[in-house]
């Protein structure tokens, strides 16, 4: 018995210290990937209108980066910190930890080279080499075309510097440990041409990032096997959104939809005498920056329903919205 419980502990010290050494080698030799590129990008009027419409309405960079008015329908940003960060992602909205998006405009990133904005942008890692909570899709950023990583650097580096410093991001346990396993080496990749509808769809939804909340999530994690078939929750104070399926499915998502259904979707958000209106006790909101997407060009809304046509059809039957929510 006594050679038996000595073999056990044994084996347990083995464990312990096996599990121990991975840690360490988590915490400290990654993220790896890599030295931030040395760039120096030319800012050209044409990157800086194509990062302008990248980061306004399709990556909707400054929806996240900015502050958004969660009183009215489909929190349209506030005025006074356009870039300036401080979105929180929390506990509260099923996140492991507290994330806070960075101030983005010279104020926060001006010491940063714009190699290090383009690794931060697509591989998650920061100038100082932390890993980056994927709240940000640098995973999706990170297999777009360099030239157009290029344009939303030119168009960072135009906006006005706003004063707001933002806290330090909390990670509970293990997501500590893990969050260094999460950036990864970028495979960028290179624009489809948009005669391609269905390639160049997939490209704009990928830098539009709509699996990404457009599946079901646990603890800020996809899972695997929802894509695109909606079911991640949103928590507000006055209930539950949860988003839609937009998946080919015919009963439940979009696949009953034309293509004209789909941009008229969007476009009445475009219009210039559209006001977000104030959202009720019992009225249903949502994170989905319509007004941003709204901007887009309809051609590119056309070639991501061309795309979403194709994915997997998920029979997933979403509840919107259920109200009055209480976490008691």
């Amino acid at each position: 018995m006594k050679k038996l419980l000595k073999i056990v502990g044994v084996l347990l010290l083995v464990i312990i210290l096996a599990a121990a050494a991975a840690a360490t080698y988590v915490k400290t030799a990654l993220p790896d990937v890599g030295e931030a590129p040395v760039l120096s990008i030319e800012k050209t009027p044409e990157r800086i209108e194509r990062g302008k419409y990248l980061a306004n309405h399709i990556a909707v960079c400054v929806d996240c980066h900015s502050t958004r008015d969660w009183s009215r329908f489909s929190a349209p940003l506030a005025a006074g910190n356009f870039g300036g960060g401080g979105e929180l992602f929390s506990r509260d909205m099923g996140f492991p930890g507290k994330f806070y998006a960075r101030n983005i405009t010279p104020y926060g990133i001006g010491e940063w080279t714009d190699g290090e904005v383009f690794r931060a942008i697509t591989t998650g890692t920061s100038k100082d080499g932390r890993a980056l909570f994927p709240i940000m899709p640098y995973l999706n950023y990170g297999q777009l075309d360099q030239e157009d990583i290029y344009c939303l650097i030119s168009y960072i580096r135009t906006l006005a510097p706003v004063k707001h410093d933002i806290e330090a991001p909390e990670y509970d346990f293990p997501v500590n440990i893990l969050i260094n396993t999460m950036p990864t080496k970028a495979n960028l990749s290179k624009r489809p041409s948009e005669t391609d509808q269905v390639a160049y769809g997939r490209y704009v939804a990928t830098a539009a990032s709509c699996v990404e909340c457009h599946s079901k999530r646990e603890k800020g994690e996809k899972v695997p096997g929802t894509e695109f078939g909606g079911g991640m929750e949103f928590i507000m104070p006055n209930g539950i959104t949860t988003s839609a399926n937009i998946s080919p499915d015919k009963a439940n998502g979009i696949g009953s939809w034309t293509a004209d259904a789909f941009v008229q979707r969007f476009k009445p958000y475009a219009d210039s005498a559209y006001q977000p209106h104030k959202v009720g006790a019992k009225e249903m909101n949502t994170p989905m920056p319509w007004t941003m997407y709204a901007g887009m060009k309809e051609s590119d809304l056309r070639a991501i329903f061309a795309y979403l046509q194709t994915v997997k059809p998920q029979s997933n039957k979403v509840v919107k919205f259920r109200p009055q929510y209480s976490a008691d």
